[in-house]
């Protein structure tokens, strides 16, 4: 009898982990699902964004606050180092404060290739503020910066020689492609994946430009993620 009990008081005593055990899995928060890349053809994505009237009424370019630390802010770099790091051909040396010497790029918009860092700009494939004539001027200033700031899809920012960014300037595609012909469809494609990422509409001449585009870009496809 007694060898009964103890053995019951044994056998209890073993179940008590797996139950804690059990318990502490049932507690745990579900794993968070992984936002799946969504793929359309060009022509698809481009008559998949909103159309609307574009207005730029209270428009300044502090309203995106950039560059801040980047996505890793322990490297001492920030948005502008790490997307020159993220894009090299040829990876530069970095030095005090992220001081980025030798390296080579290649500017897509003007087929050129690119050296001191010093040479490029960080274009915002949707610039500033068509961003905000196309739907940020709703957002909130941490939305805003986030997207000032975007490495979350490779589209978004794009080291370009600084004459081909300046001459850009804050235009649409209805204003302004890029000088290189081969260019033309990725540039399409980017576009429309940057403003699909971020839920921005297209005003009737860019979306009718974007449609000509895509009409010579048969094949293309619009890669984008959903911003979070």
């Amino acid at each position: 009898m007694k060898r009964s009990v103890a053995t019951a008081a044994f056998a209890l005593t073993l179940s008590l982990p797996t139950a804690a055990h059990a318990a502490a899995q049932s507690a745990a928060p579900a794993p968070v699902a992984a936002v799946v890349p969504q793929v359309l053809p060009l022509g698809v994505a481009v008559g998949a964004l909103p159309l609307a009237v574009e207005d730029r009424t209270g428009y300044q370019r502090t309203s995106f606050r950039h560059w801040n630390a980047g996505d890793i802010p322990a490297d001492g770099c920030n948005t502008r180092a790490e997307v020159l790091l993220a894009e090299a051909i040829v990876y530069p040396e970095i030095g005090p404060g992220c001081t980025l010497t030798g390296g080579v790029w290649w500017s897509y918009y003007d087929e050129r290739e690119v050296t001191p860092a010093g040479a490029l700009d960080i274009d915002h494939m949707v610039p500033l503020a068509e961003a905000w004539d196309s739907g940020a001027s709703s957002w909130t200033a941490q939305r805003r910066e986030a997207y000032a700031n975007d490495q979350g899809q490779q589209a978004s920012l794009v080291a370009v020689t600084a004459r081909s960014n300046r001459s850009k300037a804050d235009q649409d595609p209805a204003e302004w492609l890029p000088p290189s012909a081969d260019a033309l469809c990725r540039y399409g494609a980017e576009w429309t994946a940057t403003k699909l990422r971020w839920g921005l509409a297209v005003d009737e001449a860019e979306r009718d430009r974007l449609l000509d585009i895509a009409a010579g870009c048969r094949g293309t496809d619009v890669e984008f993620t959903p911003a979070p």
